[in-house]
């Protein structure tokens, strides 16, 4: 287990008390844990806190915000071997959801205090870390819609509420993707290249299972025709989330690659991570192994007994003897 740690801590990401949570968090980690604590400000961001805590040497970081904080400060560890660990208190927490990280603080903190780490894929986009997702399209103008006061008020809903708005203005855009070995050309909706993404995210689900240590990086094109073909295209791809089976809609394609450059006509909004950085055209390519994060410790269930169908079973069960 790590003895110190820098701890980044956003006062304003979530909808719960600031003071209360950060209190909540010393009082767990603290007595196993010497916590140099920096609280991000408007003029001084994550990456910032971070890169200051590489330089000083330090032996873990901690983030303890939304996506987009952690997207932020990952940039400074990735391939440093830093551990990082996550406590979530954001509106979505997509990162931690696809780690199976838990989102309470008390068993995040637990997470961190029972030291078992593992490595993941990271990405650049735009010169920006993404540990999660890149989206093109609509997925852009959606979360651009879910400003600040309504995400503080309504959480999630946000989202759903800013989704439906847009789906109003929902228009297609000519899109060429190039990899390594192909170039694409289609019409497309949304545009999304996921690193690791939770079935909830449900615009990456077209292969229905993101690998997020697989050194690769994977591509879901949603392309309907209008409002109603939007809204059965995303419910199918609720449904293959939820079962793991890939799409099967004409207006939904995937592919995997090691990285992408994407260019659209129009040119479209591009979110990373939950936070609006730009326009299209972009590249965004896969670093594999880049980052090491505090994962919970599953203890492994190891079968010791199958006999239920052989032929003609019988079992016995003898007396204890005396």
């Amino acid at each position: 287990m790590i003895s110190s740690a820098c701890l980044i801590f956003n006062p304003v990401a979530g909808q719960g008390d600031p003071d209360f949570e950060l209190d909540q968090i010393r009082s767990i980690l603290e007595p196993e844990i010497d916590l140099d604590i920096y609280l991000t400000t408007e003029e001084v961001d994550a990456d910032e806190l971070a890169r200051a805590a590489v330089e000083r040497g330090v032996e873990a970081i901690i983030v303890s915000g939304g996506d987009g904080t952690l997207s932020a400060a990952a940039e400074a560890v990735v391939n440093t071997n830093i551990p990082l660990g996550i406590i979530s208190r954001g509106t979505a927490n997509a990162f931690a959801a696809a780690l199976n990280i838990p989102n309470t603080i008390a068993a995040a903190c637990q997470t961190i205090l029972q030291g078992k780490t593992r490595t993941v894929d990271v990405a650049y986009c735009h010169d920006h870390p993404m540990v999660l997702l890149a989206g093109i399209g609509f997925e852009a103008e959606t979360v651009e819609k879910a400003d600040r006061e309504t995400k503080n008020r309504f959480g999630m809903i946000a989202y759903i509420l800013a989704g439906i708005q847009e789906l109003g203005n929902l228009q297609r855009f000519a899109v060429e993707i190039e990899t390594e070995d192909k170039i694409i050309q289609t019409l497309a909706s949304a545009v999304t290249v996921a690193n690791a993404a939770p079935p909830t995210s449900v615009l990456a689900q077209g292969p229905s299972g993101i690998i997020y240590d697989d050194g690769l990086l994977d591509l879901t094109i949603v392309s309907p025709e209008n409002k109603t073909g939007a809204i059965a295209a995303t419910f199918h791809l609720f449904q293959t989330a939820a079962t793991g089976t890939p799409v099967e809609r004409d207006d939904i394609g995937y592919l995997r690659a090691k990285q992408f450059k994407i260019t659209t006509e129009p040119p479209q909004k591009v979110v990373i991570d939950g936070e609006i950085v730009g326009k299209t055209p972009v590249e965004i390519k896969c670093i594999p192994a880049g980052l090491t994060v505090f994962v919970p410790y599953v203890k492994e269930e190891i079968p010791t007994e199958k006999l239920d169908g052989l032929p003609n079973l019988t079992v016995e069960i003898k007396e204890e003897s005396t």
